[in-house]
């Protein structure tokens, strides 16, 4: 199929220079270029905790998605939990995927590609007890249910925010871009996506298999569980974080002046009306050199 994006056009927004990104006035959401992948933790971490401190102070919930990549955000949410005894007593999680086995299956939450173990030793356990998200509101999208997330989330009113990653083709938790040659998936029926089991494109596999485990692609887990676009774009916020440096700084620049396609799911958030998305400046450099 061919391409929703002119080759001109992405060049022309690749040699775009960092410093002209933030405000830039053709650009469709807000970005924010802070130094470092280590403040793209930080301040993640840092708006997670005070999101929750202040529905704390108002005796109201907080009902957030919350990605298992990026990763580095935990350790310090952790922290800040447990040094300024933050209740996480009244906060829903909802978790937007999961890998799942060539069959289909949830894997071991001792599999290294578990989300929902590593979550529990590295997100839940070091978390003081007292101060602990409930187990009964902490929700992952389920196989043998596969409405049973959207529908907690609609018990409880609805997200307040989406806190997630994105791909190197754009894909939000694992909506990815729909590549057979043998169907055709509408931008109407992609933003209305519903949770739903998939295979993972290969340039997923490529990256995954990249960063984790030397390339070694056989042993990351084919398939996946994931959180539809509908259930991410009905959320009153949206906050993404990218920190990954070269791989992702054409995306990054596809999100602010790319049309809405399914080619990259991730322009989806562009009909948000509060979207704010985090990178490092080396995911902010320009992928391509100036002309002339």
């Amino acid at each position: 199929m061919p391409s929703a994006i002119a080759p001109k056009d992405l060049f022309a927004w690749c040699r775009i220079p960092p410093g002209e990104l933030s405000g830039h006035p053709e650009a469709k959401v807000q970005i924010k270029i802070v130094p470092t992948a280590d403040d793209v933790y930080r301040e993640f971490a840092r708006t997670l905790a005070d999101e929750i401190k202040e529905h704390n102070a108002a005796d109201e919930p907080t009902r957030v998605i919350l990605p298992c990549g990026p990763r580095g955000q935990y350790p310090y949410f952790v922290q800040i939990v447990n040094q300024e005894r933050i209740s996480l007593k009244n906060v829903h999680v909802f978790h937007m995927d999961d890998f799942l086995d060539w069959q289909g299956r949830p894997l071991p939450l001792d599999h290294p590609f578990s989300y929902e173990g590593w979550m529990q030793r590295n997100f839940y356990d070091p978390v003081a007890p007292e101060l602990r998200v409930p187990e009964a509101q902490r929700h992952w999208p389920r196989v043998n249910d596969i409405d049973g997330i959207s529908k907690a989330i609609e018990a409880v009113g609805g997200v307040d925010t989406v806190y997630g990653g994105i791909g190197y083709r754009g894909h939000i938790a694992y909506n990815e871009p729909p590549d057979s040659p043998w169907y055709i998936v509408t931008a109407d029926e992609f933003r209305n996506s519903k949770t739903r089991i998939l295979h993972l494109n290969d340039d997923t596999l490529i990256a995954i298999s990249q960063r984790s485990v030397g390339g070694c692609s056989p042993f990351v887990p084919p398939m996946a569980i994931t959180l539809g676009m509908k259930d991410l774009l009905n959320a009153r916020r949206i906050r993404l974080y990218c920190e990954t440096g070269a791989w992702k700084r054409t995306i990054i620049r596809i999100l602010l002046f790319g049309p809405v396609t399914t080619e990259y799911p991730v322009t989806f958030v562009q009909e948000h009306p509060d979207v704010l998305v985090t990178v490092d400046a080396k995911t902010a450099a320009c992928p391509l050199p100036p002309t002339g």
